[in-house]
């Protein structure tokens, strides 16, 4: 059983929507330092996870910890009534095995409640992500998908490079090819990598799917290596984290 109380709805409707085009459903992770959803592609080849620390929550009351699941298309229904003045309350009824969630308008008072059904069935478990990644850049998150937008164009697999102090990411399918060279300061905000040379392959249309997040967040930081599983991970405003994991194409 859990309480929350969270400053932003449409902030958390933005995550929500973000995390919607990877799965049907959605796993929560309710725990004092804060709630998790970690979702899995069905082909796992893909894995986004939210976290929302204790620190953002107005409130935030954990009798235990809670893992649950809704399902994506019920919970996209409500979340998309969020409002830019809405706060919003979850909790748990255990009668009616739902999810409730309450938005009320910061301005007005006015409060609206929704119940979305808990499927019953415990979330698949999924290890944790410790990888070491020699390359590592940030960039303006609107950039990240412009690129995106133009490999869509080319071909199926995007090629990160990194050499000579550069990211070049490029896609070559029969008689087309994109290619662009990143620098720091040019447009990269930040280039670090404790190797000369770095290259691995990725779905584009899973890049696709990490880029339609680029509106909750200025900025991201990308970080690969060679044949290694590549790290989209945005600094959500006022706090929390979207990271998104691709296995690469070998």
């Amino acid at each position: 059983m859990f309480k929350a109380l969270y400053p932003n709805a449409n902030k958390l409707k933005k995550l929500i929507q973000a995390l919607a085009k990877l799965s049907d459903e959605l796993p929560f992770y309710v725990t004092n330092n804060g709630i998790e959803i970690k979702v899995l592609s069905p082909d796992k080849t893909m894995l986004a996870i939210a976290t929302l620390s204790s620190l953002e929550f107005e409130e935030l009351s954990v009798e235990e910890e809670t893992t649950f699941i809704v399902s994506t298309t019920e919970l996209k229904k409500i979340i998309r009534r969020a409002t830019r003045n809405d706060v919003v309350f979850m909790t748990i009824n255990k009668e009616s095995n739902e999810l409730v969630m309450v938005f009320r308008d910061k301005k007005t008072g006015v409060e609206r409640e929704f119940g979305i059904p808990i499927i019953p069935k415990p979330p698949e478990p999924i290890p944790e992500l410790q990888l070491d990644l020699s390359v590592s850049f940030t960039m303006l998150s609107h950039d990240f998908k412009d690129i995106v937008g133009d490999l869509n164009l080319v071909g199926e697999e995007a090629v990160f490079m990194y050499e000579n102090g550069a990211i070049i990411i490029k896609s070559v399918e029969q008689q087309k090819e994109y290619e662009c060279i990143l620098r720091e300061g040019a447009p990269l905000i930040l280039l670090t990598s404790n190797v000369d040379k770095a290259r691995a392959s990725y779905n584009i249309e899973m890049l696709i799917v990490a880029a339609r997040a680029a509106s909750a967040s200025k900025n991201v930081t990308i970080s690969f290596d060679t044949d290694k599983p590549i790290k989209i991970e945005y600094d959500l405003a006022g706090g929390g984290k979207l990271a998104y994991w691709i296995v690469p194409r070998i």
